[in-house]
């Protein structure tokens, strides 16, 4: 299993800003600080946005800040924001897209697996990381 480019963008930016709490920074400046692409970016925080992780202010003194403080955002949150649901097969994933779930014998396995990672992605929250 691995991680996005997209997902590690965003939790480098999440880092930034929590980094900052409270103060409000200009794509531009957190690209440059993680060495993201800015265009990439941008996409990044909209949907960060639209998970409500992030907030922007427009204008000259505008930019990006964390939505909320740095101990209520986990890795977890991050990743659904970029990825959706964290699964480690589609059947795993809410509503089961596989008809053969309630014989195989590999199902309960990944169903764990999932449960245990969800587990450690909602304990670690950007406060821990500060």
């Amino acid at each position: 299993m691995q991680i996005t480019r997209a997902t590690d963008y965003a939790i480098r930016c999440v880092y930034c800003l929590a980094r900052h709490p409270g103060e409000l920074w200009m794509i531009d400046d957190i690209a440059r600080e993680m060495e993201i692409p800015k265009s990439f970016l941008a996409k990044i925080l909209q949907k960060l946005a639209r998970a409500k992780l992030v907030e922007s202010q427009r204008g000259v003194r505008g930019g990006f800040r964390l939505a909320r403080p740095p101990r209520e955002i986990s890795l977890h949150d991050v990743m659904v924001a970029i990825e959706g649901p964290v699964a480690m097969n589609v059947c795993t994933m809410e509503g089961g897209r596989c008809d053969r779930s309630g014989q195989c014998r590999v199902h309960p396995v990944w169903v764990t697996v999932r449960q245990e990672v969800e587990e450690i992605l909602k304990a670690r929250n950007f406060a821990d990381f500060l």
